[in-house]
């Protein structure tokens, strides 16, 4: 049994809390934009899948520095959340959380397009022939029949945020207990010398929380296909 420090526990604790904060925040808007990719078609959709995905090609850094220009207390977006409703995000741990969130974003919203794309539109049309409204067919016929790739895009970005390093580290820095997450451990044990044993313990924590979140997330998805098919 590896023996934590309390640093190591604390930035592990962080790195859990920052991962689920950004999931359970951005779920909603996810299902949103997952369904309107899957359902409808208008003007400027390609250019919206494709401002989408950018965080996954853009380098890190790129995007930590645009939150930390939008989003930092000299920021238009968060010099207007600190002195309107007391909001800050630079050097926080809900900073973290924002960055996480965005960068696991492309991830979940893939995810559960895919799924609400594989649900058969028929039984959608069916439901409003029968009298439902357009909430009750998607609360009661599309998510039910899309939920396990709704859940299965939330733990893709949940392992995401949990490994999210480049952008988090540039929005809000590495300050320990604060926002020092499993990451910025890790890296900033590589900066010490006869760090190598943390630096291991560290890794077998990412290392395993992210293999079951992707086990997790693979079971989910080839259940609901077996679902869809029979």
């Amino acid at each position: 049994m590896p023996h934590f420090s309390p640093s190591e526990l604390t930035a592990i604790a962080l790195s859990l809390k920052v991962a689920l904060v950004a999931v359970l925040a951005s779920l909603p808007l996810g299902v949103a934009t997952g369904w309107l990719l899957a359902r409808r078609t208008f003007p400027g959709k390609l250019v919206l899948d494709t401002l989408l995905h950018l965080p996954l090609v853009l380098p890190p850094v790129v995007t930590g520095y645009a939150l930390l220009v939008t989003f930092g207390n000299q920021g238009a977006v968060g010099r207007w959340l600190a002195e309107w409703l007391g909001i800050s995000f630079a050097f926080r741990w809900t900073g973290a959380a924002l960055a996480s969130a965005i960068m696991g974003f492309p991830l979940m919203v893939r995810a559960i397009r895919l799924s609400i794309e594989a649900v058969d539109r028929r039984l959608e049309q069916a439901a409003s022939t029968l009298g439902a409204n357009p909430w009750r067919v998607f609360f009661g016929i599309t998510v039910p029949l899309a939920w396990p790739g709704i859940v299965a895009g939330a733990v893709l970005a949940f392992a995401k945020a949990l490994g999210e390093f480049g952008a988090t580290i540039t929005f809000v820095s590495n300050i320990p207990g604060q926002t020092q997450t499993l990451s910025s451990a890790i890296y900033g044990l590589m900066q010490v010398p006869g760090g190598e044993a943390g630096i291991w313990r560290l890794t077998a924590v990412a290392v395993t929380i992210s293999f079951a979140a992707v086990l997790v997330s693979e079971w989910l998805v080839q259940r609901q296909r077996r679902g869809l098919q029979s």
